[in-house]
Protein backbone atom coordinates (compact mmCIF):
# COMPACT_ATOMS: atom_id res chain seq x y z
CA UNK A 1 0.00 0.00 0.00
CA UNK A 2 1.62 3.73 -1.40
CA UNK A 3 0.79 5.66 1.66
CA UNK A 4 1.47 9.55 1.27
CA UNK A 5 4.73 10.43 3.47
CA UNK A 6 4.98 14.41 1.98
CA UNK A 7 5.07 16.15 5.68
CA UNK A 8 5.30 14.63 8.60
CA UNK A 9 5.48 16.76 11.66
CA UNK A 10 7.68 16.72 15.09
CA UNK A 11 5.81 16.89 17.72
CA UNK A 12 7.02 16.91 21.46
CA UNK A 13 5.27 14.53 23.67
CA UNK A 14 5.50 16.97 26.78
CA UNK A 15 3.47 19.50 25.37
CA UNK A 16 -0.25 18.34 25.94
CA UNK A 17 -1.75 21.43 23.76
CA UNK A 18 0.78 20.56 20.79
CA UNK A 19 -0.72 16.78 20.82
CA UNK A 20 -4.46 17.98 20.33
CA UNK A 21 -3.45 20.37 17.96
CA UNK A 22 -1.79 18.04 16.12
CA UNK A 23 -4.98 16.08 15.40
CA UNK A 24 -6.33 19.29 12.84
CA UNK A 25 -3.10 19.92 11.33
CA UNK A 26 -2.78 19.05 7.62
CA UNK A 27 0.72 17.04 7.80
CA UNK A 28 0.41 13.16 6.52
CA UNK A 29 1.78 12.05 9.19
CA UNK A 30 2.53 12.78 13.03
CA UNK A 31 6.15 12.05 15.10
CA UNK A 32 4.92 12.50 18.91
CA UNK A 33 8.89 12.93 20.32
CA UNK A 34 10.39 11.21 23.81
CA UNK A 35 13.39 11.91 22.40
CA UNK A 36 15.46 15.69 21.44
CA UNK A 37 12.12 18.41 22.59
CA UNK A 38 11.29 16.89 25.82
CA UNK A 39 13.91 17.31 28.73
CA UNK A 40 15.55 14.31 30.69
CA UNK A 41 13.07 15.08 33.80
CA UNK A 42 9.40 15.56 31.71
CA UNK A 43 10.61 12.29 30.30
CA UNK A 44 7.85 9.89 32.15
CA UNK A 45 5.03 13.17 31.98
CA UNK A 46 5.70 13.03 28.17
CA UNK A 47 5.42 9.42 28.16
CA UNK A 48 2.42 9.20 30.12
CA UNK A 49 1.06 12.14 27.49
CA UNK A 50 1.75 10.21 24.17
CA UNK A 51 -0.08 6.76 25.56
CA UNK A 52 -3.30 8.92 26.49
CA UNK A 53 -3.33 11.03 22.87
CA UNK A 54 -2.46 7.72 20.61
CA UNK A 55 -5.65 5.65 22.58
CA UNK A 56 -7.64 8.75 23.11
CA UNK A 57 -7.27 8.49 19.02
CA UNK A 58 -8.98 11.50 16.62
CA UNK A 59 -5.45 11.77 14.66
CA UNK A 60 -7.78 10.83 11.21
CA UNK A 61 -6.03 9.14 8.59
CA UNK A 62 -2.90 10.82 9.41
CA UNK A 63 0.03 8.39 10.35
CA UNK A 64 1.01 8.23 13.71
CA UNK A 65 5.05 7.50 14.62
CA UNK A 66 6.27 7.59 18.15
CA UNK A 67 9.83 8.53 18.80
CA UNK A 68 11.51 7.06 21.29
CA UNK A 69 14.65 7.61 23.13
CA UNK A 70 17.81 6.07 21.95
CA UNK A 71 19.20 2.71 22.76
CA UNK A 72 22.07 3.82 24.82
CA UNK A 73 19.64 6.33 27.67
CA UNK A 74 18.10 4.85 30.24
CA UNK A 75 14.69 5.83 28.84
CA UNK A 76 14.58 3.11 25.52
CA UNK A 77 12.80 0.39 27.44
CA UNK A 78 10.02 2.17 29.08
CA UNK A 79 9.25 4.39 25.92
CA UNK A 80 9.52 1.08 23.73
CA UNK A 81 7.28 -0.82 26.28
CA UNK A 82 4.89 2.55 26.51
CA UNK A 83 4.73 2.54 22.20
CA UNK A 84 3.98 -0.76 21.71
CA UNK A 85 1.26 -0.89 24.31
CA UNK A 86 0.04 2.15 22.86
CA UNK A 87 -0.07 0.65 19.45
CA UNK A 88 0.70 3.56 16.81
CA UNK A 89 1.60 3.06 13.48
CA UNK A 90 5.31 3.15 13.84
CA UNK A 91 7.95 3.63 16.56
CA UNK A 92 10.81 6.05 15.26
CA UNK A 93 14.30 5.20 17.22
CA UNK A 94 16.95 8.21 16.69
CA UNK A 95 20.33 7.44 16.63
CA UNK A 96 20.58 4.10 14.37
CA UNK A 97 24.25 3.08 13.99
CA UNK A 98 23.99 -1.05 12.25
CA UNK A 99 21.35 -3.85 11.63
CA UNK A 100 21.80 -5.23 15.58
CA UNK A 101 19.98 -2.22 16.91
CA UNK A 102 17.29 -3.61 14.70
CA UNK A 103 17.09 -6.61 15.41
CA UNK A 104 18.06 -6.17 19.25
CA UNK A 105 14.27 -3.41 18.94
CA UNK A 106 12.99 -6.21 17.14
CA UNK A 107 13.72 -8.99 19.90
CA UNK A 108 12.34 -6.46 22.23
CA UNK A 109 9.11 -6.25 20.50
CA UNK A 110 8.59 -9.91 20.18
CA UNK A 111 8.78 -10.14 24.35
CA UNK A 112 6.56 -7.17 24.53
CA UNK A 113 3.99 -8.95 22.09
CA UNK A 114 3.46 -6.05 19.93
CA UNK A 115 1.18 -5.95 17.33
CA UNK A 116 2.87 -7.20 14.03
CA UNK A 117 1.31 -3.99 12.27
CA UNK A 118 3.75 -1.57 14.44
CA UNK A 119 6.25 -0.66 11.81
CA UNK A 120 10.03 0.36 13.21
CA UNK A 121 12.03 3.97 11.60
CA UNK A 122 15.31 4.20 11.69
CA UNK A 123 17.02 7.74 12.10
CA UNK A 124 20.07 8.08 9.92
CA UNK A 125 22.45 10.51 12.15
CA UNK A 126 26.06 9.44 12.36
CA UNK A 127 28.63 8.00 9.91
CA UNK A 128 28.47 5.08 11.01
CA UNK A 129 24.93 4.60 10.59
CA UNK A 130 24.95 6.57 6.59
CA UNK A 131 28.41 4.15 5.85
CA UNK A 132 25.91 1.24 7.41
CA UNK A 133 22.85 2.27 5.86
CA UNK A 134 22.83 -1.04 3.44
CA UNK A 135 23.23 -3.50 6.24
CA UNK A 136 20.61 -1.77 8.04
CA UNK A 137 18.03 -1.28 5.23
CA UNK A 138 18.27 -5.15 4.20
CA UNK A 139 16.98 -5.78 7.82
CA UNK A 140 13.61 -4.79 6.07
CA UNK A 141 14.12 -8.42 4.82
CA UNK A 142 14.89 -10.43 7.40
CA UNK A 143 13.73 -11.64 10.47
CA UNK A 144 10.05 -9.72 11.87
CA UNK A 145 10.50 -7.59 8.54
CA UNK A 146 9.40 -4.24 10.74
CA UNK A 147 11.69 -1.58 9.32
CA UNK A 148 9.74 0.56 6.93
CA UNK A 149 11.97 3.54 6.45
CA UNK A 150 14.56 5.91 7.34
CA UNK A 151 14.23 9.00 8.64
CA UNK A 152 18.05 11.10 7.96
CA UNK A 153 19.50 13.53 10.78
CA UNK A 154 21.65 16.17 8.61
CA UNK A 155 21.81 18.41 12.40
CA UNK A 156 23.56 15.25 13.82
CA UNK A 157 25.92 14.39 10.75
CA UNK A 158 26.83 17.92 10.49
CA UNK A 159 28.01 17.89 14.18
CA UNK A 160 29.60 14.33 13.83
CA UNK A 161 31.43 15.02 10.39
CA UNK A 162 31.85 18.96 11.04
CA UNK A 163 30.20 19.50 7.58
CA UNK A 164 28.08 23.07 7.57
CA UNK A 165 24.77 23.09 7.06
CA UNK A 166 24.63 25.52 4.15
CA UNK A 167 21.80 26.65 1.87
CA UNK A 168 22.12 23.60 -1.01
CA UNK A 169 23.16 21.25 1.47
CA UNK A 170 26.24 20.28 -1.10
CA UNK A 171 28.77 18.59 1.37
CA UNK A 172 25.64 16.39 2.48
CA UNK A 173 24.23 15.42 -0.98
CA UNK A 174 26.67 12.14 -1.22
CA UNK A 175 25.30 10.98 2.13
CA UNK A 176 22.26 11.57 1.16
CA UNK A 177 22.38 10.18 -1.73
CA UNK A 178 23.63 6.58 -0.32
CA UNK A 179 21.08 6.88 1.89
CA UNK A 180 18.59 7.02 -1.00
CA UNK A 181 20.13 3.98 -2.48
CA UNK A 182 20.39 2.15 0.08
CA UNK A 183 16.38 2.39 0.86
CA UNK A 184 15.58 1.87 -2.46
CA UNK A 185 17.39 -1.06 -3.07
CA UNK A 186 16.08 -2.83 0.26
CA UNK A 187 12.09 -1.37 -0.77
CA UNK A 188 11.91 1.24 1.97
CA UNK A 189 10.96 4.70 2.47
CA UNK A 190 13.13 7.40 3.37
CA UNK A 191 12.16 10.55 4.80
CA UNK A 192 14.31 14.05 4.36
CA UNK A 193 15.46 15.51 7.77
CA UNK A 194 13.76 19.12 9.07
CA UNK A 195 15.24 22.85 8.16
CA UNK A 196 15.62 24.77 10.91
CA UNK A 197 15.01 28.25 10.03
CA UNK A 198 11.17 28.25 10.16
CA UNK A 199 11.08 32.22 9.27
CA UNK A 200 12.77 31.40 6.14
CA UNK A 201 10.03 30.54 3.93
CA UNK A 202 12.00 29.74 0.43
CA UNK A 203 14.78 28.58 1.35
CA UNK A 204 12.55 26.09 3.08
CA UNK A 205 10.54 25.24 -0.17
CA UNK A 206 14.17 25.18 -2.13
CA UNK A 207 14.81 22.41 0.29
CA UNK A 208 11.91 20.63 -0.02
CA UNK A 209 12.01 20.51 -3.88
CA UNK A 210 15.59 19.60 -3.97
CA UNK A 211 14.60 16.33 -1.60
CA UNK A 212 11.75 15.62 -3.91
CA UNK A 213 14.39 15.33 -6.90
CA UNK A 214 16.87 13.50 -5.04
CA UNK A 215 14.04 11.00 -4.71
CA UNK A 216 12.78 11.16 -0.75
CA UNK A 217 9.44 10.80 -0.07
CA UNK A 218 8.95 13.11 2.05
CA UNK A 219 9.83 15.52 4.87
CA UNK A 220 9.99 16.20 8.15
CA UNK A 221 9.29 19.21 10.13
CA UNK A 222 9.52 21.39 13.21
CA UNK A 223 6.81 23.61 12.95
CA UNK A 224 3.20 23.39 11.40
CA UNK A 225 4.03 26.68 9.44
CA UNK A 226 6.00 24.19 7.15
CA UNK A 227 2.96 21.74 6.47
CA UNK A 228 1.34 23.34 3.18
CA UNK A 229 4.73 23.99 1.72
CA UNK A 230 5.93 20.44 2.08
CA UNK A 231 2.87 19.09 0.80
CA UNK A 232 2.98 21.36 -2.04
CA UNK A 233 6.61 20.32 -3.09
CA UNK A 234 5.88 16.71 -2.35
CA UNK A 235 2.27 16.49 -4.11
CA UNK A 236 2.51 15.56 -8.13
CA UNK A 237 1.32 18.43 -10.44
CA UNK A 238 -1.96 17.95 -12.37
CA UNK A 239 0.33 17.77 -15.59
CA UNK A 240 2.28 14.88 -14.50
CA UNK A 241 -0.70 13.10 -13.44
CA UNK A 242 -2.12 13.40 -16.97
CA UNK A 243 1.04 12.33 -18.21
CA UNK A 244 0.99 9.42 -16.14
CA UNK A 245 -2.64 8.25 -17.09
CA UNK A 246 -1.55 8.52 -21.08
CA UNK A 247 1.47 6.84 -20.76
CA UNK A 248 -0.73 3.91 -19.03
CA UNK A 249 -3.38 4.57 -21.61
CA UNK A 250 -0.91 3.67 -24.76
CA UNK A 251 -0.07 0.54 -23.65
CA UNK A 252 -2.90 -0.73 -22.79
CA UNK A 253 -3.77 -0.56 -26.28
CA UNK A 254 -4.39 -3.98 -28.26
CA UNK A 255 -2.06 -2.94 -30.80
CA UNK A 256 0.69 -2.20 -28.22
CA UNK A 257 -0.13 -5.17 -25.73
CA UNK A 258 3.20 -6.79 -26.91
CA UNK A 259 5.60 -3.64 -27.38
CA UNK A 260 8.11 -2.79 -25.41
CA UNK A 261 8.08 0.32 -26.69
CA UNK A 262 5.75 2.97 -28.31
CA UNK A 263 6.23 6.70 -29.29
CA UNK A 264 4.00 9.02 -27.58
CA UNK A 265 3.61 12.87 -28.40
CA UNK A 266 7.21 12.35 -30.31
CA UNK A 267 9.01 10.54 -27.43
CA UNK A 268 10.07 6.99 -27.07
CA UNK A 269 7.82 5.64 -23.65
CA UNK A 270 9.30 1.95 -22.27
CA UNK A 271 7.09 -0.07 -20.45
CA UNK A 272 9.79 0.31 -17.48
CA UNK A 273 7.49 4.00 -17.99
CA UNK A 274 4.44 2.70 -16.88
CA UNK A 275 5.43 1.44 -13.54
CA UNK A 276 6.84 4.84 -12.77
CA UNK A 277 3.32 6.02 -13.57
CA UNK A 278 1.41 3.67 -11.95
CA UNK A 279 3.22 4.69 -8.74
CA UNK A 280 2.56 8.69 -9.76
CA UNK A 281 -1.01 7.95 -9.68
CA UNK A 282 -1.51 5.94 -6.75
CA UNK A 283 0.40 8.31 -4.60
CA UNK A 284 -2.17 10.83 -6.46
CA UNK A 285 -5.10 8.66 -5.55
CA UNK A 286 -4.02 8.09 -2.10
CA UNK A 287 -3.48 11.67 -1.40
CA UNK A 288 -6.80 12.69 -2.63
CA UNK A 289 -8.29 9.80 -0.45
CA UNK A 290 -6.50 11.51 2.84
CA UNK A 291 -9.31 14.55 2.64
CA UNK A 292 -7.17 15.76 5.75
CA UNK A 293 -9.44 18.81 6.98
Amino acid sequence: MIRPRRSVLFMPGSNARALDKARNLPSDGVILDLEDSVAPDAKPMARGQIADAVAAKGFGKREIIIRINNLESPWWQDDLAMAAAAQPDGILVPKISSPDDVKKLEERLRALKAAPAISLWAMIESPIAVLSAQQIAATAREGDKRLAGFIMGPNDIARETRMRMLPGRAAMLPLFTHCIVAARAAGIEILDGPYNDISDVAGFAKECAQGRDMGFDGKTLIHPGQIDAANAAYTPPAEEIARARKIMGVFDLPENANKGVVQLDGQMVERLHVEMAKRTIAIADAIAALKVS
